[in-house]
């Protein structure tokens, strides 16, 4: 209603509204199951792997220095056989080296955990490095044999970047990742064992005798720097112990030790008695794929294993057991398909125990010591493999190739009754 002068003026009604209409409320969204393939399953737990900041940096640089360490054996062995005409000086000069190894490489480790990795793994390559420059010259120059034995000393100093690298994981990744990071360095090891000496081989005879010590000491090098470089990732040093030398982890490791002394008799044991094995057959050029394949399928399986959950390290003894029995069993056939077959299966099993005993390791070594425990762990695995190839050598001259078969599958069995025998962690 409105008042206009004095006429009152009845406005008309406004139109109703119409009313809104009562919306239901809307259904809850149904939750759809994404089907992931199989790919993906696999390869997701790496690829968050590397979503941890500087993570790539560092794994670049380390795969680049590990690569040399399948190298330079084969390298020294073709570059000394080559220019002095003697396997054996060449094997005296390589064994030597391994010695030497296994006594100077713990301390590296002790001194990278108290004063921190890129303080001590730089010089300590550059000493490596040195040692390798001067057996190329000390050869070149058909200097006196104990100059290739002191040169080729030398490179002992070279750091245990494996350990380094599984010590910055752990440093990095909650202890639900550590599993998946752990395989993932167990095949990165197999993966350069198993190129290492495919390019040292090829280097030393398309090339020139030098070029596969001469290429892994560039590598070496490079790789060191590129690792140490990412400083943000590298794990606090320990300093100094209080009290002294501070708690060692070789009592917490000893029983795991003689563990990783039984694999590492498998690996001698298996590679020399495959190469004289297959050279019976006439099969000698196949050596090198062959070795090739059985290094692959644990690579494989390592990858495999790190997406899956953990088993139990006596549940992956009992599979390299059995697994070291097939060789033995496929040679008595005399054909290459059955052992090629063999011998991948052989390398899958040897995946899951490495992967396994390392997280123990881990597990085990006091707080500010880790890469001083997984040096430890890698000396007794160069003793297995030094004895391994040893025995195995006197067993194929004497016994023949099929009898040396045994030999892998007795260190299996050693290793599962070690393994077995070890005490439980928190007992």
């Amino acid at each position: 209603m409105a008042v206009t002068g004095t006429t009152l003026v009845l406005a008309s009604p406004a139109p109703a509204r119409a009313a809104r209409p009562v919306l239901a409320p809307a259904p809850a969204p149904v939750p759809v199951a994404v089907r992931r393939s199989p790919a993906a399953r696999l390869l997701g737990p790496y690829a968050r792997l590397f979503t941890v900041p500087g993570a790539r940096g560092f794994t670049a640089g380390n795969v680049l220095a590990r690569l040399p360490m399948g190298m330079f054996g084969i390298s020294a062995v073709m570059m000394i056989a080559g220019q002095r005409g003697s396997y054996a000086l060449a094997g005296a000069v390589t064994a030597t080296g391994m010695a030497a190894t296994a006594v100077v490489a713990p301390w590296t480790a002790r001194l990278v955990d108290r004063y921190g990795q890129a303080r001590i793994a730089v010089p300590a390559t550059v000493i490596a490095v040195l040692g390798s420059l001067s057996l190329i010259l000390c050869v070149r120059a058909q200097a006196p044999a104990w100059t290739l034995f002191a040169s080729y000393a030398a490179t002992a100093t070279t750091p245990n970047i494996g350990g380094m690298s599984r010590a910055r994981w752990t440093h990095l990744l909650p202890g639900s990742a550590h599993h998946t990071a752990m395989s993932f360095e167990q095949a990165a090891d197999e993966l350069c064992f198993m190129l290492g000496p495919v390019l040292a081989a090829f280097l030393c005879t398309a090339v020139f005798p030098e070029a596969g010590t001469l290429t892994g000491a560039v590598l070496l090098l490079t790789g060191m720097l590129v690792f140490t470089a990412h400083r943000a990732t590298e794990p606090p040093a320990g300093g100094a112990p209080e009290g002294g030398r501070g708690r060692s982890p070789l009592r917490a490791l000893l029983p795991l030790l003689g563990l990783f002394l039984a694999t590492g008799l498998v690996f001698g044991s298996m590679e020399v008695t495959s190469v004289a094995h297959l050279a019976a057959l006439g099969l000698g050029g196949t050596s090198g794929p062959v070795l090739a394949l059985q290094a692959a399928g644990s690579c494989v399986a390592g990858l495999l294993y790190g997406a899956r959950r953990p088993r139990s390290l006596r549940t992956c003894l009992c599979l390299l057991a059995g697994a070291m029995a097939l060789p033995w069993a496929a040679a008595a056939t005399g054909s290459l398909v059955p052992l090629a077959a063999a011998l991948l299966l052989a390398g899958m099993s040897t995946a899951p125990v490495m992967v396994t005993a390392m997280g123990l390791v881990q597990s085990r070594t006091p707080e500010g010591r880790l890469n001083e425990g997984m040096t430890l762990a890698v000396t007794a695995i160069l003793a297995g493999i030094a004895a391994g190839s040893a025995t195995a050598g006197l067993a194929v001259d004497h016994l023949g190739t099929g009898t040396a078969y045994l030999l892998p599958a007795a260190g299996g069995l050693a290793a599962l009754i070690v393994g077995s025998a070890a005490p439980r962690p928190g007992r």
